[in-house]
C-alpha cells in the first residue's frame, strides 16, 4: 500500500489509502492577504505565529509555508523570497512540532526552505512543464523529500480529466528517471470550481480513483477551489471532502480553522438583540454572548470541514477505536490533542543523494 512519509524533527505524518486523511494547513500564505504581506515585508511575524498555533490546535497534520511576498521595496522574488522562506520555516518549526510543506514557485526559495527544515518536509510543487521538471526534480532527489505534482504543463490547465491524468503520469515517469519513487509523488489533479463547471466534482472523483488504481499515488488538492464563487462555501466543502476521501483522496491543502467572530459582528448582533427587547446581563462577556446566540466563538477553533473529515475518518475505519472523534466531541476547541493514534514520533532525518 502506498505510503508517503512527511516528517518534522519529532513527528511523522503519513499519507496513505489506509491512513487518516492528512490536513495540510494553508494559512501561512500572503497570497490575497494584504495585511500579512505588509507585515512580512516589515519583518513582523505575529500573524504567522498566530496562524501556525491556531492551525495545529485545530488539527492540521502538516503546515504549508509560502513566502510569496512581492516587496514594494524590491519586486524581485528571486532575491527576497529565499531569505524570507528560511526565516518563516525556522520560526514556525520553533513554535510547533508538525511537519512542514515548503511552497514556492521560486526554486531558490524551495531550496532555502529545504535547507532550513528539520526532518522530511513535503515540497510544493512541480508541474509537467519541462523547465519546472528540470529545476525541481533534482531538488527532490537531492534532499530525499516527497513532492506535490500539479497536473498542468506547458499547455496550461486542461478541462479534460484525461489530459490531467496524462500530465500526472508524465511527472511520475520523469520522477522515476531521477530515482524518485511513486510513493513520494503526491498528485494534485486540480479541482475546478463547481460554479464554473457543473461536472467538476464528478471529474475529480473519477480522476482520483484513476490516480490511485493506475499510478498508485497519493493525492491532494486545494479543497476550497470546488466552492469558489458560490454561497455557503462551507456547506459545499463539507460535502466535497468526504466524497473525495471516498474516491481515494488522501490529503488536502485547506484552512482547518473557523475564524473568530469579529467585534463588528458582535456589535451588530447586540443591536438586533436589544431592538427585540431582550435585556442582556451587564456582566456577559463576548464569548458567552456569541455562544448563546449561535455566532460561533471569539477564539480560533476547528472549522466545520474538520468535523466532516473526522467523521469520514471514523466511517472509513481510519480512526482507531474512534479516538479522534470522541476526543474532538469532548472538547472541540482542543483540536486533536491526544487523538493522533496514527502519528509516530522520532522521525528519521532526510538523506542527501
Amino acid at each position: 500500500m502506498t505510503r508517503t512519509i512527511v516528517e518534522s524533527k519529532t513527528k511523522t505524518a503519513v499519507l496513505g489509502f489506509d491512513e487518516p486523511f492528512c490536513v495540510i494547513g494553508e494559512r501561512i500564505n500572503p497570497t490575497g492577504r494584504k495585511k500579512l504581506a505588509a507585515e512580512l515585508e516589515a519583518g513582523d511575524f505575529s500573524t504567522v505565529e498566530k496562524d501556525a498555533l491556531a492551525q495545529v490546535l485545530a488539527g492540521a497534520d502538516v503546515l504549508d509555508i509560502n513566502a510569496g511576498v512581492v516587496y514594494n521595496s524590491n519586486p524581485n522574488p528571486n532575491e527576497t523570497e529565499p531569505p524570507l522562506m528560511r526565516q518563516i520555516v525556522e520560526l514556525v518549526q520553533g513554535l510547533v512540532d508538525v511537519p512542514l510543506c515548503i511552497d514556492s514557485s521560486v526554486p531558490g526559495a524551495l531550496e532555502a526552505g529545504l535547507e532550513a527544515a528539520q526532518g522530511r518536509p513535503l515540497l510544493n510543487s512541480v508541474t509537467g512543464e519541462e523547465e519546472r521538471l528540470e529545476l525541481v526534480l533534482p531538488l527532490v532527489k537531492k534532499y530525499n523529500v516527497p513532492v506535490v505534482a500539479i497536473s498542468n504543463d506547458d499547455t496550461g490547465i486542461s478541462e479534460d480529466p484525461d489530459v490531467r491524468f496524462a500530465v500526472a503520469k508524465k511527472i511520475v515517469e520523469r520522477a522515476a528517471d531521477f530515482g524518485i519513487p511513486a510513493h513520494d509523488i503526491v498528485v494534485d489533479p486540480l479541482v475546478m470550481p463547481i460554479g464554473a463547471m457543473a461536472t467538476a466534482g464528478k471529474q475529480v472523483f473519477t480522476l482520483v480513483r484513476r490516480l490511485r488504481e493506475e499510478l498508485g499515488v497519493n493525492t491532494t488538492c486545494g479543497a476550497s477551489n470546488i466552492s469558489f464563487g458560490l454561497p455557503n462555501r462551507h456547506g459545499i466543502n463539507n460535502a466535497f471532502l468526504p466524497m473525495a476521501m471516498g474516491a481515494g483522496m488522501t490529503s488536502a491543502i485547506m484552512n482547518p480553522v473557523a475564524l473568530p467572530v469579529t467585534q463588528k459582528a458582535i456589535a451588530e448582533k447586540k443591536e438586533q438583540v436589544l431592538a427585540a427587547g431582550i435585556i442582556l446581563p451587564e456582566e456577559i462577556d463576548d464569548e458567552t454572548f456569541v455562544t448563546l446566540f449561535g455566532l460561533g466563538s471569539t477564539k480560533p477553533r476547528p472549522g466545520k470541514e474538520m468535523e466532516a473529515i473526522r467523521a469520514a475518518n471514523l466511517l472509513t475505519d481510519n480512526d482507531a477505536h474512534g479516538g479522534r472523534w470522541i476526543s474532538f466531541n469532548k472538547d472541540p476547541n482542543a483540536g486533536e490533542q491526544g487523538g493522533r493514534a496514527n502519528r509516530r514520533a522520532g522521525g528519521r532525518r532526510r538523506r542527501s543523494a
